[in-house]
């Protein structure tokens, strides 16, 4: 028997969060369809709906038979909203993921908008994963579309490079979900990724070492997971545009440009080397909730408005540390003024807690130490240094911490906040 060696997979769901809308809206399939925006209200358009026709009495079970022409369009958007997912006919419009909801309408202004529903992309997500796993044991959760996977050892997993292997998990999930997924079976975790993307939608592509010249050298570096835009801007200017060109540098030469560590990372990955395990559990840093606004808001002027997301901000975030099992001593907030520029504030607690009301009143401490004269463009909420709930004694986590009678101690800013009160 010849000896195995390491298959590493990376599966991507396919555009996830707009293919998952289109489950619901089956007649919008292979049309231009953007996601963002703002969070799904079912009743909003059925509401619309019934009051546009109602005689019909339009319930959810008549979702896909809503008429293409009465739902939204981004030529119709205002707003500062931004592009979670799009369709692939939208993005070959050249709409993208982050792209202001604005400047994707001057590209596509008869794609279709729909809103963003977390809960359902989250109910996919575990089905996907849990069929994974079905499969091939050895799974790292990567986010909501994408899990790396270890395919060595399973059965199949060597056949054809892992393709056999890779082909029952697509059916699986298909056939359990609706939904389409791209996967990249490679020698780890760097070159798999990279696989992931060569033959999307609901494709599969097979990398061994002897491929590295051949169909990875070529590509850009901004393909590698890790290289930015800056470093990329960087490297370019050095006159180094593709993976292979950056395989040509020396170790010295990549130090010197770009630090120890960052030079020689470079010089690994350019040469198809990466080590990383499949990490079966990983713990979160932290949680955190922010949104971005529709126009800027001011401390003042706006208070009531701002106070009211800050608290709802504060109530996510301490649900997401319940529901997930965490608690956390460090709550800090992020705030983007309307020149762009972002400031954070955190403060340390002596104790954990997932107290929503506590996470409030902290995070409000937190507000007192930066200025409010400029208006916002932005507000999150953040919950660090996590330990599991069931894991801390009853003396470090109270439940409710009491807050001291007088503001705590920390850095200041100069300058009057210009608010009076907090929101």
């Amino acid at each position: 028997m010849s000896e195995k060696i390491r298959r590493i997979a990376h599966l991507d769901m396919d555009a996830f969060y707009a293919s998952v809308e289109l489950l619901r809206y089956p007649q919008l399939k292979g049309m231009p369809v953007v996601i963002g925006g703002g969070r799904r209200s079912e009743d909003d358009l059925l509401g619309r709906l019934n009051a546009a026709q109602p005689e019909r009495a339009w319930t959810s079970a008549d979702l896909a038979r809503i008429p293409v022409d009465f739902f939204p369009r981004l030529a119709d958007y205002t707003g500062r909203g931004v592009i979670t997912t799009a369709t692939y006919a939208a993005r070959q419009f050249g709409v993208g993921s982050a792209m202001g909801l604005m400047k994707a309408a001057k590209l596509c202004p008869q794609a279709i908008l729909l809103p963003v529903d977390f809960a359902q992309y989250r109910h996919y997500s575990r089905t996907f994963k849990a069929i994974v796993t079905e499969i091939a044991p050895l799974m790292e959760d990567r986010g909501v579309d994408e899990v790396y996977i270890d395919f060595t050892d399973v059965p199949g997993g060597q056949r054809e490079g892992g393709r056999v292997l890779a082909r029952l998990i697509q059916k699986a999930i298909a056939d359990a979900t609706g939904l389409t997924c791209s996967v990249g079976v490679a020698p780890n975790k760097l070159l798999a990724k990279m696989a992931s993307e060569f033959n999307k939608p609901n494709g599969i592509s097979i990398v061994f070492e002897a491929d590295l010249q051949p169909k990875i050298w070529p590509l850009a570096c901004r393909k590698i997971n890790g290289i930015g835009p800056k470093a990329d801007e960087k490297l370019q200017g050095l006159g180094v545009h593709t993976i292979g060109e950056l395989a040509e540098k020396d170790l010295q030469w990549l130090i010197d440009h770009f630090g120890q560590r960052t030079g020689a990372w470079m010089h690994d990955v350019a040469r198809g080397h990466d080590e990383r395990p499949i990490v079966l559990e990983s713990e979160p840093v932290s949680m955190s909730r922010e949104t971005s606004f529709e126009r800027d808001l001011h401390a003042v002027r706006d208070k009531a408005e701002l106070g009211a997301m800050f608290t709802d901000l504060c109530e996510r975030v301490a649900d997401d540390l319940q529901r997930k099992g965490y608690v956390g001593k460090t709550i800090g907030i992020k705030l983007k003024y309307e020149d762009f520029k972002t400031v954070t504030r955190d403060q340390t607690l002596p104790s954990y807690t997932a107290n929503a009301q506590t996470i409030r009143q902290i995070a409000g401490q937190c507000l007192k130490r930066v200025p409010l004269k400029q208006r916002l463009r932005l507000l999150g909420v953040r919950v660090g240094t996590l330990a599991r709930a069931d894991s801390v004694s009853a003396s470090e986590s109270p439940g409710e911490y009491l807050l001291p009678s007088r503001e705590t101690s920390g850095p200041s800013v100069s300058g009057d906040s210009g608010t009076g009160q907090l929101f």
